[in-house]
């Protein structure tokens, strides 16, 4: 998920769209809002009345006081200088803003969570109350976290999940371990210090990976 999420913010559209692409009265508060990107799913919570509350990185609440600058839609670079320096909001945007254009998925995640969803207004009360300044990380806290927590009471992140589980099969292979044993004896035999305390810890960090694989 996390160069999932940061390759994506170099794919998203860059026209805005405008609210008549959206047919409102799709959306209850309380909905959970996907908006598919080309590498990740961007998420909200619906309030009602043209409302969308999402955790989106963004720089400039940091470097300036300015509501009006800081109200108007995220773009690129204020979310990868967010994205860099850890720092999010909680915020409300119009659903032509939050959704930049993409098609929107309307609680989707309803048919994979094994929890049942709380009542609409508990959800919305829920994301109103987390509205601001939060810390953000792309594995640990991201827009997911957020409406998961909002809408079934657990802040998990399935696309973290599949990306940690990735990685683990990747770093955790037997490939990784011929691979990290070969690394180790070629640099040893390139810089000439072919010893046992070289030896050694190539070996041991070789025959974890294999044990973990």
């Amino acid at each position: 998920m996390f160069l999932y999420q940061l390759l994506n913010f170099f794919f998203v559209a860059s026209k805005k769209e405008d609210n008549s692409k959206y047919d409102l009265s799709l959306y209850k508060r309380g909905d959970l809002l996907e908006v598919p990107r080309t590498l990740f799913t961007h998420f909200g919570i619906y309030l009602g009345d043209n409302r969308v509350a999402h955790l989106i990185p963004d720089i400039l609440p940091v470097i300036t006081k300015n509501t009006s600058a800081i109200a108007k839609m995220v773009t690129n670079n204020r979310l990868l200088l967010g994205v860099i320096t850890k720092v999010a909001s909680v915020r409300v945007d119009s659903v032509a803003d939050f959704a930049y254009g993409s098609e929107i998925l309307i609680n989707h995640m309803d048919k994979v969570c094994t929890k049942p969803p709380l009542d609409g207004d508990e959800v919305a009360r829920r994301a109103e109350k987390l509205l601001g300044s939060v810390t953000y990380s792309l594995l640990w806290y991201n827009c997911e976290h957020y409406v998961m927590y909002c809408r079934y009471g657990m802040a998990i992140s399935y696309q973290t999940y599949q990306f940690c589980t990735t990685v683990r099969k990747i770093v955790c292979s037997r490939m990784s371990a011929y691979l990290t044993a070969l690394c180790g004896v070629g640099i040893m035999l390139y810089l000439g210090c072919v010893t046992p305390l070289t030896i050694l810890p190539t070996l041991l960090i070789s025959f974890t990976i294999w044990m973990a694989a």
